[in-house]
């Protein structure tokens, strides 16, 4: 069953160049003039390498068939990250190629994989919508400096670095959007 383009949402798995791509933006086009399009970044589920591709409204797209399945983020060894199914205990070990945002990843968090059903592989792994970290370090907040939408570097349990507001402090538990790697808001215990 082939895909078209009014198929197209994020998270869609496609044969393309060769390749197999996931969708993660797009946009469609209906100008004044001419036919409509999708214009679409794709990322590649073997390199991880993003590109901009634009297809014509109506194309055809050869979509793989995927199951998902929630696995528990073990431990990393390198590039590598190891997995374990939660229903069938199964472990399996993927590249940090075909993660989004390695640096949100806590040990114990469960996301969900989507794998190839023609020849099992893995292809992405969707992290939760949001993960609570807590902030390792950190500039002190200083007193009284309120100013709106000023941010200051914190880095957070898995080693990534987040901007938070100023009042943001070393132990602080936040909320952090995994699709943007941005603040959300503070976790009160």
């Amino acid at each position: 069953m082939a895909a078209t383009t009014s198929d197209i949402r994020n998270g869609l798995c496609i044969r393309y160049n060769h390749d197999i791509f996931k969708v993660i933006e797009f946009l469609h086009v209906k100008p004044g003039k001419g036919p409509a399009f999708v214009r679409t970044k794709l990322k590649s589920v073997t390199t991880g390498k993003v590109i901009d591709n634009t297809f014509s409204a109506g194309h055809k797209l050869d979509d793989v068939r995927v199951e998902t399945h929630k696995f528990q983020y073990l431990y990393p060894e390198g590039d590598l990250f190891h997995f374990m199914n939660i229903e069938d205990y199964n472990q399996i070990i993927l590249n940090v190629n075909i993660l989004d945002t390695p640096g949100l990843l806590k040990e114990g968090e469960v996301v969900t994989i989507l794998i190839n059903s023609e020849d099992g592989m893995p292809l992405s792994v969707d992290m939760p919508a949001s993960v609570i970290l807590e902030i390792t370090a950190t500039e002190p907040g200083i007193k009284g400096n309120t100013a709106t939408n000023a941010t200051k570097p914190a880095t957070v349990e898995t080693g990534a670095i987040i901007n938070v507001p100023l009042f943001i402090n070393e132990g602080d538990k936040i909320k952090v959007e995994t699709e943007k790697g941005t603040y959300k808001e503070r976790v009160k215990e």
